[in-house]
Formats: C-alpha cells, structure tokens, sequence
C-alpha cells in the first residue's frame, strides 16, 4: 500500500501553487485550438498556397494543367521594368504616407493629452476618418478634388490662386494628392495609438521635471520621448506596412493613372492576376513584395533598437 504523506498533498483548503493552476499540454492545446483554426485557415494556408503558386504557370482559362516552372516567373520579374517602377512608387508612397502621418499624429495627440474643455469631443471627431471605409474616403476626395466642383478647386478660385486644376488626372500632383488623401485617412489610428502611449507616461515624471525647471521641449525630450518610443517604433512599422500594402483607396482615386503615376505594386499584382489572368505571376509579385518589404523592416528596426541602446 502506497502512503500519501503531508507533504506530497497539500492540506484541504491550503492555496493552490502555480503548477497546480497550470493547464498541462493537451489542455493548453485545447483553449488555445479556437483561435488557431482561424489563422491556419485565413491566413497560413493562402500563404503557403501563393508560395506554391509562386512556382507555376497558373492561369485563368488554361485547359491543361498547371505546369511547374521553378523560378522562371522570377527571372520575367528581374526583366521586368513596369513591375520595378511601380515598386519604387509604392515606396514612395509609403514613406511619403507614413511619415507626415506619424508626424501629424503625434502633434495631435500631444494636443489631445491636454487637459482642454470639450477634450471628448475632440477626440471623437480625431477618429472619424477611421470609421469610414476606404471605398468612401475615396469617393469623398474625389468630389474633393472634382476639377470643375470640387471644394479645392472652388477655394482656390474664391481665393484668386488660379482656376483650379484635374489634381487626380495631372502627371504631376496625381501622387501628391493621393499621397494626402492616405495620410488624412491614416493618421486617426496612429493618433489613437500615440495617445494611449502618452496617458500611460507617469505623470510624477513630467512634475519633476518641471520642477527642475525643465522646458516644455526638454521634458518632451527626455521624458515623454523615451517612454513612448517603443509605441512610436511599432506602430511606424506597422503603418509602413499597411501603406505598402494599400490598394482600396488608390484604386477608387485613380485606379493607377495617370500613365501608372500611382500603380502600387499591388495594384500591378491585382491587374495581372484578375485583368490578364496571369496568376503564378501575381505570386511571384507577392512574394517578391513579402520578400523585401520584411529586408527592409528588419533593417530598419534593427537600426532603431541599436540606436535606443545606445541612448
């Protein structure tokens, strides 16, 4: 007969240890199963089967089947000068997005961590862009900048600045315009995460400061800067990451022209695939886009967390 001592069984009554509430390994499995479907399901499994894709000579309407070919949509793509032009100007974009976005988000959300009269409703009206879905905004600044009614263009003549101009159609401003229509409708989310970063500073930190007779500049710089680092690296990253990736509003605003002025590279994998059929191609686009868009990330973070360490 096997003898259960006191100290191989804890008292009725007594608290449990933490490895007594752990769940062990199936259960874990269990709870963590629910969400887990969804992912592998959404989003594994498409990767995994544009990766393969990537490989093929997929096409729509083919008769035969689809042929492996290794790497050649990837050489098309090396020789591939429409492909590389429409890269650079999505770089273009994203930068010229995320920047001034990161830039007008953080002097807002400044201004709304202030104690101000009517605080909420500011806050409220900073998020609507947010709300709105893309296709809308789009549609919106396209009445925006209507040549012949738009509201910029009707400012300008009631200002004597000119009779207005076709902002989306110009070769010149085709980008610019569309470059402010992605910060505007960007820039309440961004708000949003800097301003949740600003309410958990400590405030005891900004009264010493204060105290120390530090300027508004100074406490900004050594106060509110570095406990709002880590928020403002994550959320940039992100925001470089979904500007890249736009396709929704560019594509209501000009659908790519003038002459290509604005194709974003997923704008060009969307024409091959659903224009002209060419889906391995459009793959290997995706692929190549995932590709370098993660070389760039990571050098990038890495440049910045080396930077904070040595602050």
């Amino acid at each position: 007969m096997t003898l259960v001592t006191a100290t191989e069984r804890p008292a009725r009554g007594a608290p449990r240890t933490e490895g007594d509430r752990r769940p062990s390994g199936q259960g874990a499995w269990f709870l963590v199963l629910p969400a887990l479907i969804p992912i592998l399901v959404l989003s594994v499994g498409p990767l995994l089967y544009g990766i393969l894709l990537a490989f093929t000579d997929a096409q729509s309407g083919r008769t035969r089947a689809t042929q492996w070919i290794g790497g050649l949509n990837f050489q098309d793509l090396l020789h591939d000068t429409l492909f590389w032009e429409s890269f650079r100007i999505g770089l273009v974009w994203a930068v010229g997005v995320t920047v001034p976005q990161f830039l007008l988000a953080l002097g807002l959300a400044l201004l709304l961590d202030q104690d101000l009269k009517l605080r909420w409703l500011a806050r409220a009206l900073a998020i609507i862009p947010w709300a709105m879905p893309e296709v809308v905004v789009g549609v919106m600044w396209r009445l925006v900048y209507n040549p012949d009614a738009g509201v910029l263009n009707e400012t300008l003549r009631t200002l004597g600045l000119g009779d207005g101009r076709d902002w989306l159609s110009g070769l010149s401003t085709a980008l610019p315009a569309v470059i402010v229509v992605g910060v505007w409708a960007g820039m309440p989310q961004t708000t949003v995460t800097l301003l949740a970063g600003l309410q958990n500073t400590p405030r005891e930190l900004h009264e010493a400061a204060a105290m120390d007779g530090a300027g508004a500049w100074r406490r900004f710089r050594t106060v509110t800067w570095p406990a709002l680092r880590p928020v403002a690296l994550a959320i940039t990253a992100l925001n470089f990451i979904w500007n890249f990736n736009s396709f929704a509003l560019v594509y209501v605003l000009t659908s790519g022209g003038p002459g290509g002025r604005t194709r974003l590279p997923m704008l060009f994998a969307y024409e091959e695939a659903f224009r002209y059929g060419q889906f391995g191609y459009a793959a290997a686009m995706g692929l190549v886009m995932v590709a370098v868009v993660s070389v760039l990330l990571a050098l990038f973070l890495t440049g910045r967390l080396k930077g904070g360490d040595q602050a």
